[in-house]
């Protein structure tokens, strides 16, 4: 019992002592979301999803600039270019994300890179390379959140695994791995930053018509309908539509938890 009190008097140290006033207040600022990966997929339909419901997007992509300016000119949003492994380009997509929305209230970590291949053919370059775009660029996006988070005591996180993260898939082993370290990120940083008002939840879809999943033959395609208990592959808006859920206030008491959109492909 002393070691629990003492571990919430440090918690109040760090994030401080919150007040129901303090949450109302912060429930009036104006919402504004960050979307990594929003130029198209499961990203384009998640800010279509909140740009729908009132908010303010800031749409963040690499390569795709054509694409991502077209999505943010039908959110009423902007469009941002930078690579989320890399922790200056992050912070100067928040600073623009900032100045031209204000704070962020809600981010969603959605960019992220998929290869196929055998174990023993993934070279230490192609693990180095999917940790820090998948890993690595979650850990950026929610560092350079915080501060305004806590300054406002008051913030959701929308994480984006796979089902890959949960069950391991064949010939996707760094993916897989990658996937899973975001899922223990999110279950420790919903524990942490719980006391300061501030939610991390993921989601895990399973397979999903996007254009990472556009190699899949034919073939592949009825073998995964097969393995799935709703017998067809997920829509990027489904997907969307469970990010919007926990990112929103209709999920206020819900943190820390892994909402899989996998047509029962993982039960």
């Amino acid at each position: 019992m002393a070691g629990s009190i003492k571990t919430r008097l440090r918690k109040r140290r760090i994030h401080g002592i919150i007040t129901i006033n303090q949450r109302k207040a912060a429930d009036a600022l104006a919402k504004v979301v960050l979307v990594t990966g929003g130029s198209r997929g499961i990203g384009a339909a998640v800010c279509r999803k909140f740009a729908a419901e009132g908010y303010a997007v800031a749409v963040n992509y690499q390569t795709s600039r054509e694409k991502a300016e077209a999505v943010a000119a039908e959110c009423g949003g902007v469009a941002i270019q930078a690579d989320v492994s890399d922790r200056a380009a992050v912070d100067a997509m928040f600073d623009i994300a900032e100045a031209a929305l204000g704070s962020v209230s809600v981010l969603v970590n959605n960019a992220g890179i998929q290869q196929i291949g055998l174990f023993q053919d993934c070279t230490p370059e192609d693990w180095e390379r999917m940790f820090a775009v998948n890993v690595r660029g979650v850990y950026h996006c929610c560092e350079r959140a915080l501060p305004a988070m806590l300054r406002e005591q008051s913030g959701a996180i929308v994480n984006v695994s796979s089902v890959w993260g949960l069950c391991g898939g064949s010939c996707e082993s760094h993916y897989s791995a990658a996937k899973a370290a975001v899922i223990g990120y999110t279950k420790a940083l919903a524990k942490e930053w719980g006391p300061s008002g501030i939610r991390v939840n993921c989601v895990a879809p399973g397979a999903v018509e996007t254009d990472m999943n556009a190699w899949l033959s034919e073939a592949d395609r009825l073998a995964l309908y097969e393995e799935t208990p709703l017998g067809r592959m997920g829509r990027p808006e489904e997907v969307a539509e469970a990010v919007f859920f926990l990112g929103s206030p209709k999920s206020a008491f819900i943190t820390g938890e892994i909402l899989n959109v996998t047509g029962g492909l993982y039960i």
